[in-house]
């Protein structure tokens, strides 16, 4: 009997670290999901502001005949309430990030917290450079080459759910791609790659670069190229984020070793 009183214990023991993660993960998502529904409600509130924002890029370059429009007659609603969902996400990304960062903070060391903190920091400016980058570069220049095809026999009439898919498409592709030195810097610092080996793969790195170009980007040669070339620069800054801020390979290490011996 004393035997299973102590099992019983032992195990209650086992358990209770796991219900408090539980516990600590709810308390979390609530915080978050409130944090969502005020920022939705007020960007619902102003979403006539956003959408023009959203927008600009596209209007401004609009032939005089062209227009957004309505193609169903719920179209309007939904595409309000997914642009007040997705402005609510990017605006709230700071406090969800602060949220994920204390739920994994206590099981960290020191020097995790300190890498932690600044994978956080580094990849949330990265996104917004890649976000800002779609928007006032990419989104001009594509927009006026494919509406030079507009001209009197042909009206650019767009659906306004087509476009607000088409704009978050872009911006979140851009913003991933962005990440790249960090996901290197981040294997780097797990010596899963080294500068070396980017270096020694870089003709494949090209070839890959291209397809996930064209995969994320619709069917055209300028869009694909648009993505391709800020990825490819990326791709060589991470080779110089991997050697002076990764971990060291390990020949590289016994070399030293051996010099000093």
């Amino acid at each position: 009997m004393k035997a299973k009183k102590k099992t019983k214990i032992a195990d209650i023991e086992e358990k209770l670290p796991l219900t408090s993660h539980l516990e600590e993960l709810r308390s979390r998502l609530i915080k978050v999901f409130i944090c969502l529904a005020i920022v939705f409600a007020i960007c619902y509130w102003q979403s006539g502001v956003i959408f023009s924002f959203v927008a600009e890029p596209l209007v401004k370059l609009l032939p005089e005949n062209s227009k957004l429009t309505m193609l169903k007659i719920t179209e309007g609603f939904v595409t309000e309430l997914k642009m007040s969902f997705y402005a609510a996400i990017f605006f709230s990304m700071p406090y969800i990030l602060y949220q994920i960062w204390k739920f994994i903070a206590p099981g960290l060391y020191t020097h995790e917290k300190k890498y932690t903190s600044m994978f956080v920091i580094f990849a949330s400016i990265l996104f917004f450079i890649g976000a800002t980058f779609a928007y006032y570069v990419v989104f001009p220049f594509g927009f006026k080459f494919f509406l030079k095809y507009v001209n009197d026999n042909v009206v650019a009439t767009l659906s306004i759910g087509w476009y607000l898919s088409f704009f978050i498409q872009f911006i979140i592709a851009f913003g991933s791609i962005f990440e790249l030195p960090i996901f290197i810097l981040f294997l780097s610092k797990l010596g899963i790659v080294t500068p070396e080996m980017l270096k020694k793969y870089r003709r494949y790195a090209i070839v890959i670069i291209f397809i996930v170009a064209a995969i994320l980007t619709p069917p055209d040669a300028v869009s694909q190229i648009m993505m391709a070339v800020p990825l490819l620069l990326l791709y060589e800054i991470s080779i110089y984020v991997a050697k002076y801020f990764g971990k060291r390979s390990e020949y590289v290490a016994e070399g030293e070793t051996n010099d000093t011996e």
